[in-house]
């Protein structure tokens, strides 16, 4: 069992900017290529964070591709799942909005792999479990399959083209703006 930290506030959320989203029945997932230095998460700290839990991270300097799995739940498209995969700290997040809160659990790229094709093949093989783990079990009940299988090579394609092919200027900017926002 990976170790797992618990924050009592959501992540950051996506930058739109640089989120590609796919539809797959009740689910959406996001494609983005993130950044995440100590001036971004502080840019980030009055959205989240009003408590100061992210308060502590110091010397933060990581990024490579993340992908949202984002459920209808009450009307409206909430995240539940995150894979961060990071070249540094590759990881990934259980996500509760009705609670304010995420599970975040280290992979070990020794013993996983490379983070990006790990993350898809536990979309591919594990949702509706780590669903259930993200509290989103009526999610996890209404996958489409079908959908789910026919999205998922685009979701990969759009996820390696943006581990190669960003520009970290523009993805600094817009994620610095968004927490200013």
């Amino acid at each position: 069992m990976p170790a797992i930290t618990h924050y009592d506030v959501l992540p950051i959320p996506p930058v739109e900017a640089h989120t590609r989203w796919f539809e797959a029945g009740v689910l959406r997932i996001g494609v983005e290529y993130r950044l995440l230095d100590d001036a971004i998460a502080q840019a980030h700290m009055r959205e989240v964070d009003p408590q100061g839990a992210y308060a502590q991270a110091q010397g933060i300097d990581d990024s490579g591709v993340s992908l949202h799995v984002c459920g209808r739940q009450d009307g409206e498209w909430r995240e539940l799942l995150r894979f961060d995969c990071f070249g540094e700290d590759p990881h990934y997040h259980y996500i509760s909005t009705n609670n304010k809160m995420n599970d975040m659990a280290h992979l070990d790229p020794i013993a996983d792999g490379d983070a990006l094709a790990w993350a898809l093949e536990r979309i591919r093989t594990r949702l509706p479990q780590m669903l259930a783990r993200a509290k989103a079990s009526d999610v996890a009940q209404r996958i489409d399959a079908a959908a789910l299988e026919a999205v998922l090579p685009r979701v990969a394609e759009a996820a390696y083209r943006a581990r190669y092919e960003h520009d970290d200027t523009s993805v600094h900017v817009a994620a610095l703006k968004r927490g200013a926002a």
